[in-house]
């Protein structure tokens, strides 16, 4: 007689629809010093919702709840993306750029453009010399920033400078779009996703003071990409007691990522729980914990020294911060297009959600 096997269902994932306000915030165009669109975008979704909602001189935005509460939680997700900025424009009309962030100069020409213009938007082309106008020698070199330029479609310099003036920045023309399988795809969830986690915690806990002993404050800061300069004098600002940056890192489950180089994070599989120096041993067990007990998949990075957020600064805040980052997996990073699993998102909010209603106000940190 033949043995009848019984498989155990396998968990399918529920099929999430993308946020308006996530989409509004990576729709929104923001290279570091210029994040007057996302500021928008959360003057409209956030200041609503919150007790305080707050802007600094450096532009960032400071939302807070329940003011009398302790600890002190500060959650930051940068609103800055990497961009290009004009930086000359020849007799021909064609703008030469600078670049704002950490770019891979392979990727910049043949995209399309937008100069944030103060008169308003202008569509251009990222061009260099065609492949088969170069020698086999040329071919194999990475072109510098001075060999590639923006074409506006004029013919002058005079008419380039009618639309558009030194320091104007520029981002690619590339917007949200969802793929399948809960994956989506757009120009800047570094680190848009993050700013949209720490507003989206911050909105849910609203609905729940009454769980809550913490004060709570989400920071969306600016200038991450150029040396996480909004981080710096918000958490002197905000007196944390607890620190949890959250931001990206690199998704190693692809074609062209050792894992005995880049250590191994899925997309898909959770939120990822930096340990290291960066980060407050009592906070990462509590982090931890959180996840257990709610069952959230998450997975762990070791960070030997400190980390390239918005974490390092906040660490190192007045007398010192409990601090901590949370990661979400991400695929092609500083490329024109990013890629995040929404499943990650929803468990990254729900970990930070639980973690914060799991505080007392006696809880402390040092160690």
């Amino acid at each position: 007689m033949e043995k009848k096997t019984t498989k155990k269902p396998t968990k399918k994932s529920v099929s999430l629809t993308p946020s308006p306000f996530l989409k509004d915030l990576v729709e929104a165009r923001s290279p570091s010093g210029f994040e007057s669109e996302v500021h928008r975008v959360l003057d409209s979704y956030v200041a609503p919702k919150v007790d305080a909602y707050e802007k600094d001189t450096m532009g960032n935005r400071l939302s807070s709840i329940n003011e009398k509460g302790a600890p002190v939680v500060m959650l930051a997700g940068h609103m800055d993306e990497l961009g290009l900025m004009v930086h000359y424009v020849d007799d021909k009309g064609f703008v030469y750029f600078d670049v704002i962030g950490g770019h891979d100069m392979t990727l910049i020409s043949g995209r399309r453009v937008t100069i944030l213009a103060e008169k308003g938007p202008i569509t251009g082309v990222t061009g260099k010399r065609a492949v088969h106008l170069m020698t086999p020698e040329d071919r194999k070199k990475v072109p510098e920033r001075h060999q590639m330029w923006v074409d506006i479609g004029v013919s002058s310099k005079k008419e380039a400078l009618a639309l558009v003036s030194i320091g104007d920045p520029i981002v690619y023309n590339v917007g949200f779009e969802s793929l399948r399988n809960n994956i989506v795809v757009g120009r800047a969830f570094d680190d848009k996703a993050g700013c949209y986690v720490v507003n989206e915690v911050l909105c849910r806990l609203a609905k729940q003071k009454k769980a809550l002993a913490a004060k709570v404050v989400s920071v969306s800061t600016v200038q991450e990409e150029i040396g996480v300069r909004g981080a710096i004098p918000t958490a002197y600002a905000v007196k944390p007691d607890v620190g949890i940056a959250i931001d990206v890192t690199h998704a190693t489950d692809h074609p062209d990522c050792d894992n005995h180089k880049f250590g191994e994070v899925k997309l898909g599989k959770g939120p990822v729980i930096s340990r290291g120096a960066n980060i407050n041993p009592i906070v990462f067990k509590r982090l931890k914990d959180c996840a257990d007990k709610l069952k959230i998949p998450y997975q762990v990075e070791g960070a030997p020294g400190v980390t390239g957020t918005d974490a390092r600064a906040i660490q190192i805040a007045r007398k010192g911060v409990a601090a901590a980052l949370i990661s979400i997996p991400l695929r092609y990073m500083h490329t024109p297009c990013e890629m995040v699993h929404l499943e990650d998102l929803e468990n990254t909010i729900k970990l930070l959600t639980e973690f914060i209603l799991s505080l007392k106000r006696t809880d402390t940190f040092t160690w």
